[in-house]
């Protein structure tokens, strides 16, 4: 596929997704390339970040040398707490995201299906165990779910598809996905193409997707 040598690398495409977060959103970043996302909102938004192991105003990881042991992420990574931060128990961090109080989240996926189903917790391969954690409660429980994945697998395989053929994560939750050759929106027809990386057709662009793909009126150039 020749969009190959066009993708965008990962930190591109968590600066997309981080123009996208709203101020004074609450948000929650699911473990792996989500987490990227909180180093590319710009200090003119106030963002608060939720971990479902119970933390409410995470800031950036810590200094070399100044990690705490008991202040991780849900991922197990050393942040730190912004003034007015709290912890508690991770019941009560669950009940936030299943009582509606985060407005994003952003997950990775193994798949997406067209109608916005979600597979991101187990796939066929016995050397990865399932890992569902919280996503569950993120899918169903956020106002809005992002998703932040490649566009294909490292062989070749698409990731947007007519029907998940992994376990579901949540039914029909995805509004958007941000991959690394294009940002597509989930709509009732489909995939609708917003965004495509300079220098790739909408051709290319298909053959990459097993999904039916359509297009906006004024797709854009999804920049670097």
């Amino acid at each position: 596929m020749r969009g190959r040598e066009l993708c965008l690398d990962v930190r591109a495409v968590a600066r997309r997704i981080a123009r996208d977060i709203p101020d004074g959103a609450y948000v929650n970043l699911g473990i792996g390339l989500p987490t990227l996302v909180a180093d590319c909102v710009g200090d003119d938004k106030e963002v608060v970040y939720h971990s479902e192991n119970g933390i409410l105003g995470m800031g950036p990881a810590p200094a070399p040398g100044e990690e705490d042991p008991e202040l991780i992420n849900a991922g197990k990574q050393p942040v730190t707490l912004l003034p007015g931060g709290a912890f508690f128990h991770h019941t009560d961090a669950f009940l936030m995201m299943r009582g509606g109080h985060v407005d994003v989240t952003v997950l990775g996926a193994f798949q997406v299906s067209e109608t916005g189903d979600l597979a991101n917790w187990a796939t066929d391969d016995a050397t990865h165990p399932p890992a569902v954690g919280g996503a569950m409660d993120l899918a169903v429980g956020a106002k809005r779910v992002l998703v932040m994945t490649t566009h294909t697998t490292r062989a070749g395989e698409p990731k947007l598809l007519p029907r998940c053929g992994y376990p579901l994560t949540a039914a029909a939750v995805v509004d958007r996905v941000y991959t690394d050759l294009a940002v597509l929106d989930v709509t009732a027809e489909g995939f609708l193409v917003r965004e495509m990386v300079a220098g790739l057709t909408r051709e290319d662009l298909q053959g990459a997707t097993a999904a039916r793909l359509s297009f906006a009126d004024d797709v854009a150039v999804l920049e670097p």
